[in-house]
């Protein structure tokens, strides 16, 4: 293997290129033999093939993060299955066919917790990802993601390629999608307190019960993880990158740390006319454990104050 590294980024200016960036230069953790290229939506659309060798014969990568989706929250899911899976299978065939193409090395590309079967046993891991169907709300978006799992093995077997994958739990911090229609549910909520305690509201309505359970990582340990499987980790089969199991946290719990995240004084109430989506995916991350056992992720509220302080001081970069 060369000793000279390129390490594309795709969706490289999104949640988690952001925090990658951000722990390669400010936290100095990029190694002398790496350079970096961050890349979004702006210089390619990746769903586009020549548009992709374009990139790829530009940057001559050795190494690809492939984190360049179509994501959006459980509401706009629901109402566009199809065109999450058209577009995400789009972009996962043209990236990693590229890949192959020019003799890039490696591979990791971002898969979600949602591609675990609906009906399942918890904790889930990595054996059971094609155990069962998904939850009905995001099945587009979840089997394009399982196709990647798909697409890796066939490179490996038929190639030798180690293309390979990690599955994160729900990610959030800066440079989140705050928007309205596409977002999660931890910057939708960082969204509408905001709007509530600026309009001075008494309450504060959250969609749902509140109930469900969530692992929540924050970008900037999941980008800190990303590296150490980039450079350590050289199996086809996914990794589960995730905190743990005993961090998991409801979302009416969660609403409750971005309220005293913005020093918000109201009543938090609950729309329960709304949709939960899935009940829980509680994910194990043993095998995580195993490579990286001494790893402290960032406590929670800690997180969720710095997510909130970057959402208000950079209202003109956040995408709302």
């Amino acid at each position: 293997m060369s000793d000279k590294w390129v390490v594309l980024v795709t969706g490289g200016t999104g949640l988690v290129g952001s925090a990658i960036k951000q722990v390669v230069t400010a936290e100095l953790l990029a190694r002398p033999n790496e350079t970096w290229v961050f890349v979004g939506s702006k210089q390619a659309d990746l769903s586009d093939l020549n548009q992709t060798k374009a990139l790829f014969a530009e940057h001559k990568p050795t190494h690809v993060i492939h984190l360049a989706a179509m994501v959006g929250g459980l509401f706009y899911n629901m109402s566009h299955n199809l065109d999450f899976f058209r577009k995400n299978m789009q972009i996962n065939d043209n990236v990693l066919s590229v890949s192959h193409e020019m003799g890039v090395k490696k591979v990791l590309s971002c898969l979600s917790t949602c591609i675990f079967p609906d009906d399942t046993s918890y904790p889930i891991d990595e054996s059971m990802v094609h155990n069962g169907p998904p939850h009905s709300s995001n099945f587009g978006y979840s089997y394009a993601k399982r196709m990647l799992d798909v697409m890796n093995r066939g490179y490996f077997e038929q190639h030798g390629k180690m293309f390979t994958s990690f599955v994160p739990c729900n990610v959030f911090g800066p440079h989140d999608n705050f928007s309205e229609e596409h977002s999660h549910v931890i910057p939708g909520l960082i969204r509408k307190l905001h709007k509530a305690k600026n309009e001075g509201s008494p309450t504060f309505t959250v969609l749902g019960t509140g109930k469900p359970l969530r692992q929540f990582i924050y970008s900037l340990d999941l980008a800190r993880l990303i590296l150490i499987i980039l450079r350590e980790y050289n199996s086809v089969d996914p990794i589960i990158l995730s905190v743990d199991e005993e961090s998991e946290i409801s979302i009416a719990d969660t609403a409750k740390s971005i309220a005293s995240a913005f020093d918000y004084r109201g009543e938090i109430v609950f729309d329960t006319s709304k949709a939960d989506g899935q009940y829980k995916k509680t994910a194990s991350n043993g095998k995580l454990r195993k490579m990286a056992p001494d790893f402290k992720f960032t406590n929670f509220d800690v997180a969720m104050k710095e997510t909130v302080d970057w959402f208000v001081q950079n209202q003109s970069i956040a995408r709302l």
